[in-house]
């Protein structure tokens, strides 16, 4: 590995390298978000590269600077996912044989797409740390090259290639918000930025159960570890040379729980009609924990990735429909004879519900003998008229409970 912090001359050659080879994402002023935070928002597309993330770049910029011998070698690296497909990507480009290392834990598209890119792929380990140890052992044993996802100055020059885009194609910018993982990313960009516009603001952004560049920084012993929506940047150890250059060059990283992620997440695919992954979705997050900070500031994002399993996504999204009224559980008690269902039903019809699923439980139940219980979830127009409903039910007779999200 090059141990050594890029300058913006080596940011600047990584750009001339990777021309051609890895788009120029578009940098779109995101005017929804801006009038729901109150900041000037700037989303910088990298959910749009071809393997769908920004790790193209720095694994392109490493792989093409190996000399003729390390690339007959072949590679090896360890990867959640958008590292891995970069790295397969561009080896298969260049003739180079790959092998990706996943932990187990990693969604099946990011491994789908990651073989079909033409890797050999090892799933080992329940995360990046014990898939990356697995990984520096096959190193050694199969005599491979390890190109490491973010601790490495050719990789990290490849990834400040971002932020060049970013100053050439946008405003000034009060601030960027950069997601943090091993740090890789928010190295690089931060170097860019501090050497082209040093008044703009660096502010990273983690995962609250993964706060590891956090506590490289001020020496604190915060837990580590989680199931997280951010799995890109759920990294247990910040890098040595990436924790050297974040405590220069960054100014601020915001810890984001799990619950504001889903949020922003659903914010940008519903709002701004954007695919983001947990980890793209990071940048946004940061804002809604703290939208006092940024409003009235013009404040650069980067949407890093784009993969995101479908069945994850779909859970977010009916997630965010229940805690915003437009879907709901209830659980409406009733005597049990005759008709009670229908009229429920048409009490529900009558306030312009939508039933579209009941459930009957007379034998489940600790009510009464005499009484039983339905389940009714209902697609409503929002939270002021899904409590209109629950009012009627009540007014006419009917206990209601809603159910937990």
């Amino acid at each position: 590995m090059n141990s050594d912090a890029p300058e913006i001359n080596d940011i600047a050659a990584a750009a001339e390298r990777l021309k051609g080879h890895v788009a120029r994402t578009p940098l779109l002023r995101a005017r929804k978000l801006s009038h729901l935070t109150g900041a000037e928002i700037w989303l910088k597309l990298e959910n749009l590269q071809f393997t769908g993330a920004f790790k193209e770049r720095g694994a392109l910029n490493k792989l093409s600077l190996l000399t003729d011998g390390e690339k007959q070698a072949g590679v090896i690296a360890a990867s959640a996912g958008n590292h891995a497909q970069g790295v397969a990507y561009h080896a298969r480009a260049l003739g180079i044989n790959a092998v990706i290392v996943m932990p187990t834990t990693t969604p099946d598209i990011k491994v789908r797409q990651t073989r079909e890119l033409g890797a050999e792929v090892i799933l080992f380990g329940e995360d990046f740390d014990e898939a990356s140890a697995h990984a520096h052992q096959l190193e050694g044993e199969r005599g491979l090259f390890f190109v490491h996802p973010f601790d490495d100055g050719d990789v990290i020059a490849g990834q400040g290639t971002v932020a060049l885009e970013m100053i050439e194609d946008g405003p000034a910018f009060d601030a960027a918000i950069i997601p943090i993982g091993g740090g890789g990313l928010i190295s690089g960009m931060a170097r860019a930025f501090k050497s082209q516009t040093p008044a703009t603001e660096v502010i990273g952004v983690q995962t609250a159960l993964f706060p590891s560049m956090v506590n490289a920084v001020d020496g604190g012993a915060r837990d580590i570890g989680g199931n997280t929506l951010a799995e890109g940047i759920a990294v247990r150890e910040a890098g040595s040379l990436t924790r050297r250059m974040v405590k220069d060059l960054v100014d601020d990283i915001i810890l984001v729980d799990e619950r504001i992620l889903e949020r922003a997440l659903s914010i940008l695919m519903n709002e701004q009609k954007l695919l983001a992954e947990g980890a793209g979705a990071a940048g946004l997050a940061a804002i809604l924990a703290d939208p006092g900070r940024f409003a009235g500031k013009t404040v650069g994002l980067v949407i890093c990735g784009g993969n995101i399993d479908a069945r994850l996504l779909s859970m977010i999204l009916m997630r965010d429909l229940a805690r915003n009224g437009r879907l709901a559980r209830l659980r409406v008690q009733l005597l049990d004879k005759p008709g009670q269902l229908v009229r429920v039903s048409s009490i529900i019809a009558e306030n312009d519900g939508n039933v579209i699923d009941v459930g009957h439980h007379r034998t489940y139940s600790d009510l009464p003998a005499k009484m039983t219980c339905m389940d009714v979830t209902l697609d409503t127009q929002g939270q002021d008229h899904l409590d209109r409903i629950i009012q009627s039910l009540r007014d006419n007779g009917y206990p209601v409970e809603i159910a937990a999200y």
